[in-house]
This record gives C-alpha cells, structure tokens and sequence, in this order.
C-alpha cells in the first residue's frame, strides 16, 4: 500500500533523479550506436530510454536516498531534503526499465537486473559498496563503462548473444571505463568531510586531492592510448586526431585546475567540479555523437 500511494514522486524526488546528470552519461550510448554495422532502431530507441531515462534515475535517486547529503551533490548544489516517494518512485523506475527491456531481448533484461542489484548493493546500508574504496570505483569503472557499452551494442545490433566479440569490441568497452574512471575521484574530491561523517572511504579519500588528480590524469591518457589503438586497427586514424581536437579544451582545463589546487586545495570544489564535469561531458557527447554523423 505504501508502495502504491508514495509511487507518485514529490519535487525533491524529481530533483534527486538528476536526469541531466543521465545525459552526461550518454557517451557510452553513442559509440556503441556508432559502431554497430547495422542498429535495430526500436531496439535502439528501447534501449536509450531504459538506460538514460529509467536506469540511470533509479540509481541516483536510491543513492541520494541512503546517502541524504546535506552539501552539495553532483549537479546540485543545495539538495533538498529526500521523502520516502523518492525510494519508492526509483524502484519503479527500476521495475519499469525491467519490464521494457524483455521487448529487447534477454541480454539487456540480464544486463538491467545485474546494474540494478549492483547499484543498489552500492547504496544500502546493509551492503554499502560505496564506502569501499577500490570495490566502488570498480563498480562505477566496469558497470557504467564497459559493461554498458557491452550490453548497448548488442541490444541496438538486435544480435540475440554476444557473437562477433573481438579485440575491438573489448577495447571500446575499456575505453568507455577508463573516460568514466577518469572522473570519478574527480566528483568526490570536495565531499571528503561529509563522506567521512558518513563512514564512506572513497577512493578520493584514499588517494587524497591531489593524488585524485594524478589517477585521474593517468586514466585519461590511458584512454586516449586506448582510442588510438582501436582507431588504428579499424584504419581509421583520423577519428583519433579528432579526439584530440575536442577533447583539448578538456585537457587544458584540466591542467588549470590540478595547478591551481596543487597550490590550494580549497580550489577542490564544487563549482569548479561541476565547470569540470560539464565541460568534459559536451566534449565526449559532441566527439561521439559526431561519430554518428561522419
């Protein structure tokens, strides 16, 4: 009965879905969509839905739940107060993006049902993946990269099993990781105190601010690395030249930031998180979505 009259979400709930932050995502969508020889496109509109308007909302919105924070969170920067609608109204979500994925087929239910028991694992108390630092980057680095992207191109492909997996279809699964990866301490660097108060040790915390940057900056060249090599054995180098040009903006902010917290670590905030997070999101959604396009 509760699950029936708290179903309908309040405009915290809404707010806690943080559906921009499901677009900042789609990446990973769009080099699968690219590279597929031939795209189903009711399977491919299904599948967008189910990860980016369903999937990824139930997760955020289960985690703001458990995590109830009262500084500022990715894309927002004053949370309001979380309800019990918000609970309820992701596992809906999460039911309903179950549901739509068996008119897919059985690898993307499959792949569905794994990140949403895994994005819960991650969230409750009872498990609290989260406050692991190595066993949470991982989940985030395997499960909205490669994995993902994995799952996406089969299902768009309208491919019944994972046949045709080759080198390169393992390379762009972890060239998806390593670009999530690479902005995940990112996130947290400025949540040390309020993750701390939570028990949660991040891998942010772990490694410090400054050693955030390091990793990250390791994974990002470690991606490009990667792009190069699928690029060059597809005999499509100019599509890596490409990379570079987008992603430059990126990289230079990137090296301001690191510099200006490398001589004060108040610079890890927020704001300059988020002015981050943006900026390297449009880069990676204009870069892939033009690989649809040329």
């Amino acid at each position: 009965m509760n699950f029936i009259r708290n179903i309908f979400p309040s405009a915290s709930a809404l707010v806690h879905l943080r559906i921009l932050f499901s677009v900042f995502l789609m990446p990973v969508f769009l080099f699968a969509l690219s590279q597929v020889p031939q795209i189903n496109l009711q399977d491919t509109i299904l599948t967008f839905i189910i990860w980016h308007l369903l999937v990824y909302p139930a997760s955020n919105g289960y985690n703001s739940y458990f995590d109830k924070d009262e500084g500022s969170i990715a894309l927002i920067e004053k949370p309001p107060k979380v309800d019990k609608s918000l609970y309820y109204f992701s596992l809906f979500l999460d039911l309903l993006a179950l549901i739509l994925s068996l008119f897919v087929g059985w690898i993307l239910f499959l792949a569905v049902l794994i990140y949403g028991v895994i994005s819960k694992m991650y969230s409750h108390p009872a498990f609290r993946f989260k406050k692991y630092p190595v066993i949470s980057f991982l989940i985030v680095f395997i499960f909205q990269g490669a994995f993902v992207y994995c799952s996406t191109y089969v299902s768009i492909s309208g491919l019944d099993t994972l046949a045709g997996w080759n080198l390169n279809f393992t390379l762009a699964g972890l060239i998806c990781s390593c670009l999530i990866g690479a902005t995940y301490p990112l996130t947290q660097v400025y949540q040390h105190e309020e993750d701390s108060k939570r028990g949660d040790i991040t891998l942010s915390i772990v490694l410090g601010i400054r050693g955030s940057f390091y990793f990250s900056a390791v994974l990002f060249l470690l991606s490009a690395i990667l792009l190069y090599f699928y690029w060059d054995r597809l005999e499509m180098i100019n599509y890596f030249w490409l990379f570079l040009i987008i992603a430059s903006p990126v990289f230079i902010l990137f090296a301001n930031w690191f510099s200006a917290v490398y001589s004060d670590p108040s610079y890890a905030n927020f704001k300059n998180m988020s002015r981050m997070t943006l900026l390297s999101s449009i880069s990676m959604l204009i870069y892939f979505g033009l690989l649809n396009i040329i």
